[in-house]
């Protein structure tokens, strides 16, 4: 919030009727989702931080400040008639700018820190507005997703105080809550077409539909993320160690495994165990906000699991409880007595980290990758990957292909939303100085001939 602004405005809601006013309103934007935790604002400042907190009392009050009460009274009107002697022209018109503005959904671009941003409208359409902001933009990232009130202050366009950035799976509630209050089932349109007036009777489903999803988060964050593997196989470490039989030596089990159609070697020690190119990746039915690990090989080909033959012993280490059955079940079928009965160790993703984590040791510099090398291998890697999926089905595109959603004007739209979804995640899930964000997805917009949308 503009303190400077709103000091005075602050201080006169310690009136006692105004107060009860505001709490109506307050109970608005953040009651719901106090009852349903059953928590007080205090343990809420706890849970979420004390900012976050007055952020959220900010948006409520902003609001607050719009609103026509029974009598008709307004809290801005009734303040500036007076004490705007008081304040003087410039807050007075910062004051009335506050008070007829509404919260909207914005798409942020062309970001210049501690300087200015684009701000485009997803509900209510129209070109892109200059903001010109000192603090958000230093944290904010291209086509970031905020709820924001914007107000002209001395001929310019500026951001109100009560922001609260939006991840993606945030957009998606409020997209259904905005559709479920105006009855309409959902569209073509990533959003509903929504008015100024409609905006103003809505601001609390902003601040509850950010604050739900924000706790939903927490709770799942506390939890751990679901973890799966290419397959969608809950990913559980096993390392099943065959020993060899007794007489039985390194040369007659790499032999035998050399002939084993999906074991590929590396060496005469070490083998890939890969995916059959009929066998289909089965992610059906799991929670869309898991993680998937998959490993390839350069050429593309799903790596299950490796070999290794060591000493008098060999190992297989695959990342879930059904990949090492099967596993298993091949090279015993294969080596028969070569090897005598495996044991397996099991480790959870979670045990791995600390693992790593106790035992590891430091990179020598004479093995590490220099940056420029590793932004190269990286920059290789991705675009394999991405001139693959141009061509796959994607399921946010309708289970079209990008390219053949580009053939028509609203999957073109469609196909712009996703590829700003992938920018924005590397970035948020690297850094903006990491090979990974420094990655240039330009090529993509070229390539499907969307690149006007890029904006």
């Amino acid at each position: 919030m503009a303190a400077d602004e709103l000091t005075g405005l602050i201080r006169y809601l310690g009136q006692e009727d105004w107060q009860e006013c505001f709490g109506e309103v307050l109970g608005d934007h953040i009651g719901p989702a106090l009852e349903a935790g059953d928590i007080s604002f205090e343990e809420l400042a706890e849970m979420i931080g004390p900012d976050v907190a007055m952020t959220l009392w900010g948006c409520a009050f902003e609001d607050f400040l719009g609103q026509d009460w029974n009598d008709g009274r307004n809290f801005v009107d009734i303040y500036l008639k007076r004490r705007g002697w008081k304040e003087g022209p410039r807050n007075s018109a910062y004051m009335r700018a506050l008070k007829a503005s509404v919260m909207s959904l914005y798409e942020v671009s062309d970001i210049k820190p501690g300087q200015s941003l684009m701000a485009r409208d997803l509900l209510r359409g129209g070109e892109p507005v200059l903001v010109h902001e000192g603090t958000a933009t230093r944290t904010l990232e291209q086509w970031d997703r905020i709820a924001a009130r914007l107000v002209p202050s001395d001929g310019k366009t500026i951001l109100a105080g009560g922001l609260l950035a939006y991840s993606r799976g945030a957009c998606e509630d409020l997209a259904a809550n905005l559709y479920m209050a105006l009855r309409k089932r959902r569209g073509k349109a990533e959003f509903p077409k929504v008015d100024t007036q409609t905006l103003h009777e809505l601001a609390p489903m902003f601040t509850l539909t950010w604050l739900f999803r924000t706790l939903e988060d927490m709770a799942r964050q506390m939890e751990g993320p679901a973890l799966f593997n290419g397959d969608g196989e809950d990913l559980v470490f096993h390392e099943v160690c065959f020993p060899l039989a007794k007489g039985v030596t390194q040369k007659t089990v790499a032999d035998v495994l050399d002939g084993i159609m999906a074991l590929r070697p590396e060496n005469r020690s070490f083998w890939n165990w890969l995916k059959e190119p009929s066998n289909p990746v089965g992610k059906a039915g799991r929670d869309e906000n898991g993680r998937f690990l998959r490993t390839e090989m350069d050429d593309g080909a799903i790596v299950l699991g490796t070999l290794d033959l060591k000493g008098r012993q060999l190992r297989l280490q695959v990342n879930s409880k059904e990949r090492a059955e099967r596993g298993r079940a091949m090279l015993q079928a294969g080596l028969g007595d070569l090897v005598r009965a495996p044991l397996t160790q099991i480790m959870t993703p979670a045990q791995a980290m600390e693992d790593r984590r106790t035992h590891g040791r430091e990179v020598s510099p004479e093995l590490q990758i220099p940056p420029e090398e590793e932004a190269r291998i990286i920059g290789q890697m991705l675009e394999r990957h991405y001139r693959q999926v141009l061509d796959e089905p994607v399921p946010a595109l309708g289970d079209m292909t990008p390219r053949q959603a580009v053939q028509t004007a609203s999957g073109r739209k469609k196909v712009a939303i996703w590829l700003k979804g992938i920018e924005n995640t590397t970035v948020r899930a690297h850094g903006s100085g990491g090979a990974m964000a420094a990655y240039d997805f330009g090529w993509m917009w070229h390539e499907l001939g969307i690149i006007r949308l890029r904006k």
